[in-house]
Parts: C-alpha cells; sequence; structure tokens
C-alpha cells in the first residue's frame, strides 16, 4: 500500500512533461500563424498600394488621349509621372514607358507608344502594368522564398457618351440650318458692341447669378450647372467686356482683377491664332510663366437653334459643341471673342449618363477605370 501513492506522483511528473511539450508546440503553430498572417498582410498592403498606382496612372494617361500623335506622347508622360509618385517600402519606383499600352477597343490588342501614334484617332484606353515589386518574407519563407515580387495592371478609358455635361462656358453659338457649324471653322460667341443677335444680347448666358464676378468666374473656370439636350438656359443682356475678358484671359496667362493662377491656371501653350490641330500637335508652342494645365483652351458652348428676344430671354440647347479657343480678348469694349469648332472627343469634367436625360452629347466623355 505504501508504494501505491509513489506510483501516482511518477505518473502525474510524466503527464506534466507531456503537457509542457504539446504547449510548446501549440505555441509554436500559433506563433507561425501570426507570422504567417503578418506576410499575408505585408502582400495585401503591398498589392494595393501597386494596383492604387497603377489605377492613378491609367487614369492620367487616358486624360492625355485627344486624337492626335501628341495626345499619345501626352497619355504616356502623365502615366509614368503619376506612378512615379508613389513609393513602396520608403522608397521610389518607376514605371518605364514600354509598360503603357493603347487599344481602341476594351479588350485590345494593346499595342505600343510608337504604334499607337501612327493612328492615334480611334484610341480610347491606356493600359498599365507596374514593374515587379519584390516584398520581403519572414514566416512564410520556406513556402514562398525569401521574397515574392507583385505587380498590377490598370485599364482606363473613355466612358460611354454622357448626356448631362457640366462645365461650359457661359455663351451660346447659334446653329444656322443655312449654314451649319463644321469642323474647323472658326466662330464667334462674344459679339462686339454693334453686332447684338437682338437688343441687348451678346450671345452671353446668365445661369446661376449676374454681375461681373460671375461672368469672370465662368468664362475662367465653366459652369458647374450641368445640363442636356432641352435645357433653358437665360441670356444675358449687355456686353460686359471686362469681365469676360478678365475670365478668358486667365486661359492664356494674363491676370486681372486679382484672379490667382493657382485657382485660375493657364493652358500650357498659351500660343495665340494657331488652329487647333497646331495646338493639338505641338507644331506651335509658347510656354506660359505660371504652371499650366492641359486642355484649357478646350471648351464645351451650348448650341442654339434661335435667336433670344430683346433683353433677358432664353435659349434652349439643341446641342453642345467642342471649341478652341484661338486667342485671348483684347482691351476696351471690343474683341470678339473667337473659338473653332472640332470634332475630337473631349473630356467633360463633371458630367454623366442619365437614362432620362435624352440623348447622348457628341464628342464628350469623362475618363473611367474599366479594370
Amino acid at each position: 500500500m505504501k508504494n501505491r501513492p509513489v506510483g501516482q506522483a511518477e505518473k502525474r511528473r510524466r503527464e506534466r512533461g507531456s503537457v509542457l511539450a504539446t504547449s510548446a508546440i501549440g505555441m509554436l503553430a500559433v506563433l507561425l500563424a501570426v507570422g504567417l498572417g503578418i506576410d499575408i498582410s505585408r502582400l495585401y498592403l503591398t498589392k494595393t498600394e501597386l494596383q492604387n498606382a497603377a489605377d492613378a496612372a491609367a487614369l492620367a494617361g487616358v486624360s492625355g488621349l485627344n486624337g492626335h500623335s501628341q495626345g499619345i506622347s501626352d497619355a504616356v508622360f502623365r502615366a509614368t509621372n503619376t506612378f512615379n509618385k508613389y513609393e513602396f517600402n520608403k522608397t521610389g519606383v518607376q514605371i518605364d514607358p514600354g509598360n503603357v499600352l493603347f487599344a481602341v477597343n476594351l479588350n485590345g490588342p494593346y499595342m505600343s507608344q510608337g504604334e499607337a501614334a501612327l493612328a492615334p484617332v480611334n484610341i480610347r484606353f491606356v493600359q498599365v502594368t507596374t514593374p515587379s515589386e519584390p516584398v520581403g518574407m519572414s514566416f512564410a519563407a520556406l513556402v514562398l522564398g525569401k521574397t515574392k515580387n507583385l505587380n498590377a495592371t490598370a485599364t482606363a478609358g473613355y466612358s460611354v457618351t454622357v448626356n448631362v455635361l457640366c462645365p461650359w462656358l457661359p455663351a451660346f453659338v447659334l446653329d444656322d440650318p443655312a449654314n451649319p457649324i463644321t469642323q474647323n471653322h472658326v466662330y464667334t460667341f462674344r459679339l462686339a458692341p454693334g453686332g447684338a443677335l437682338s437688343p441687348g444680347n451678346y450671345q452671353l448666358l446668365a445661369p446661376i447669378y449676374s454681375g461681373g464676378a460671375g461672368d469672370r468666374e465662368g468664362m475662367a473656370t465653366g459652369v458647374n450647372w450641368c445640363l442636356s439636350v432641352g435645357s433653358t438656359v437665360k441670356t444675358k443682356p449687355g456686353v460686359t467686356s471686362g469681365a469676360i475678358r478678365q475670365g478668358i484671359n486667365t486661359r492664356f496667362d494674363q491676370y486681372a482683377a486679382g484672379m490667382d493662377p493657382g485657382r485660375y491656371p493657364p493652358d500650357v501653350n498659351i500660343a495665340e491664332n494657331l488652329t487647333y490641330n497646331e495646338y493639338a500637335d505641338n507644331k506651335i508652342f509658347k510656354a506660359p510663366t505660371h504652371p499650366g494645365t492641359e486642355g484649357r483652351r478646350v471648351v464645351f458652348i451650348p448650341i442654339a437653334a434661335a435667336p433670344p428676344a430683346e433683353g433677358r430671354d432664353e435659349v434652349t440647347v439643341t446641342r453642345f459643341g467642342v471649341f478652341f479657343l484661338k486667342s485671348s480678348v483684347g482691351g476696351g469694349n471690343g474683341g470678339e471673342l473667337q473659338a473653332e469648332y472640332i470634332t475630337d472627343t473631349a473630356f467633360a469634367g463633371n458630367s454623366y449618363y442619365d437614362p432620362g436625360a435624352g440623348p447622348g452629347i457628341d464628342n464628350s466623355a469623362v475618363p473611367v477605370l474599366y479594370k
């Protein structure tokens, strides 16, 4: 009987050793699981960063497309410049221009910059592939290796044609059936004194608020009140030459009345009296003194079929036109505003498609991320 307690104690000691071993193995498994989770999280975060960079680069690239060979070059520059602002693991990663491809259709085939520049008119999609970025592994090294290379691909392109458009310039062009608006022709959308369509009306619009500040702002940035075909807009009687000149001329790097270049940047090319083709292909170029923004001289202007009556009236928008501003506005009460009608698709800011808003607006789109 005396030997029995001794045997039980020995058995308990052996069990304690077994529990200790089991606990150690369990703790090791937990540590490995936590470490594997950390490695997987690192992979996920890096992949997300790469994808965000690729998405931004693709959207930036599409914004450069304009149907011309220079637009292909601009697309590559914008895509690479946007991507190169990103850092991974506190290190800058550069994207090669060869990783920016172009296509007419979403599903390809995709082509290089050189191939796209030979036939740029119908290019509508940009695909960006990031360089491989190595991610160091810790606990998953036995399974995945010491490093795992990741990259990302994004494709962006033109949206479907929008039918609700903004912003637009607060002026209008009359569409004369006997002399229809045609590509590359120059049209006046603000008449000089003495050339009114009807008493007091000089082809100016007052959609939101009147006064010089409203005219200046609208001409400098466009009106961000969205319109569709069939919308009616009030006209603005009078010439308001000073405000019109001050607003338009910001696009040509000319500032007055407290207009700030930071808020109202000039176009990147302020050369005057050139054609849109010369502007789009950079054949004639003059850089502004302030940092410029691409496309500030390409604007949407409402087109109306019937002139307004005397004084403040309304016009009905029958369609929109994409126009190129040829020159700045001179001093005094004169200085007609003239623009060349273009048919190339232009990006329309905050525009969108509304199934109940009527037909699509020709030559309008917004950059869209497809995949």
